[in-house]
């Protein structure tokens, strides 16, 4: 593997770490004081699973309500900015 590059195992659970210390930072961790329950398909949960390293349901829950609550909205806010930038300002890169 080439220098720099970091396997999909390494990645996936610090994004995941990094994800619940800012879910903890904003108060959304505290106590489990909420009972929720739903039907979902089996292959969805499998690879939700999967996808993410994380086996119990109940803490794959959270990380998802996490994702959802945390989402900043990129794509949103970058199409907002259409046109605020003056044609022919160039970037340096």
């Amino acid at each position: 593997m080439p220098d720099g590059q970091i396997k999909r195992e390494t990645k996936i659970p610090y994004r995941r770490a990094v994800l619940m210390k800012a879910a903890e930072d904003q108060g959304l961790l505290g106590p489990k004081d909420r009972t929720i329950g739903g039907r979902v398909p089996d292959a969805l949960l499998q690879e939700a699973k999967r996808n993410s390293g994380i086996t119990e349901t109940s803490e794959l829950l959270t990380y998802a309500l996490v994702q959802v609550a945390l989402e900043d909205n990129f794509g949103a806010k970058l199409m907002a900015r259409r046109g605020t930038v003056p044609k022919g300002v160039l970037f340096e890169g």
